[in-house]
């Protein structure tokens, strides 16, 4: 698939998103932050960091932007709404909400990998309204909820 995407001027010089390696899910989203600045993310806080990337994803199909793992057991750094979801329609700067679940400051300079793109298909759905409950059927697990399933 080949998707547009434009770089804005803050992301200019900056690589595009690729692949780590041949069966890589996602992609590298990199902060696109002032060539020399230094932004601290304290424990407990969260930032929201451009990318400075505008997509235009097909319809039928959606980005979700996903944690790095190696930030994540390094650092507590992660994507506070995990997945972030980017649709199809979307014509803005794909910007990243991280929070550092760390107990030290992290430091994000332009250009470091922040979090992972997936672009992913999804289906679209109406509700067809049923007049009771039974009319949804039942299961063996029936209304049982967190933790009902055992272990």
């Amino acid at each position: 698939m080949r998707i547009p995407v434009h770089q804005l001027p803050h992301c200019v010089g900056l690589d595009l998103p690729e692949a780590a390696t041949p069966h890589a899910a996602g992609m590298d989203l990199r902060a696109a932050i002032p060539e020399g600045e230094t932004w601290e993310i304290a424990p407990g806080e969260r930032r929201l960091v451009p990318t400075g990337l505008v997509l235009a994803l097909p319809p039928g199909f959606e980005g979700q932007v996903r944690p790095r793992s190696g930030l994540a057991l390094r650092h507590g750094l992660t994507v506070l709404n995990a997945p972030g979801t980017i649709d199809a329609d979307y014509r803005g700067e794909v910007q990243v909400l991280l929070i550092n679940h760390g107990e030290t400051p992290f430091e994000l300079r332009r250009g470091e990998r922040i979090a992972q793109l997936l672009v992913a298909s999804v289906e679209s759905w109406t509700w067809i309204p049923e007049p009771s409950l039974e009319a949804l059927g039942g299961t063996e697990r029936g209304g049982g909820g967190y933790g009902s399933t055992g272990r």
